[in-house]
């Protein structure tokens, strides 16, 4: 095998999230994880815009940023990894951390971007029921 066959391999069946989209915000990538953790398919997801998974009440803020970024070439975020909520097929919430990869063109023209999300909301849960806790004992000890 040569290194493009384990490059997709990896990217193809990797358990999170891959997905890239145009610079209109098309999705023209979607990995087996995307489908795990979002549950749309491939050929769901591919062809349809973002807020296919995006809270309707994230979309214009999302949508400002992303258009910015696509103009510009340039986020804020080229490191660390940002969080939202996004919204599985069966309408449930999710909590995702991602990375996001500004891909060019050979000429340096923006294209588009790909993200690598993942699937915290267990974590996320767990901490939001220990932040409840930790209130309720300092609210106590107030009193």
């Amino acid at each position: 095998m040569n290194q493009t066959d384990y490059l997709t391999q990896l990217v193809d069946c990797s358990q999170d999230a891959i997905l890239i989209a145009d610079r209109e915000g098309i999705i023209r990538y979607w990995n087996a994880g995307a489908e795990r953790i979002l549950g749309f398919t491939a050929a769901e997801a591919i062809g349809q815009s973002l807020d296919l998974f995006i809270p309707e009440k994230l979309r214009g803020r999302h949508w400002e940023g992303y258009h910015r970024v696509m103009a510009s070439g340039e986020t804020k975020y080229k490191t660390g990894l940002l969080s939202s909520p996004g919204i599985r097929k069966d309408g449930s919430q999710v909590s995702l951390e991602f990375s996001m990869v500004l891909l060019h063109d050979v000429n340096g023209a923006m294209q588009g971007c790909a993200s690598i999300m993942r699937d915290v909301t267990e974590r996320w849960l767990k901490e939001k029921e220990l932040k409840q806790r930790l209130a309720a004992c300092e609210e106590k000890n107030r009193d």
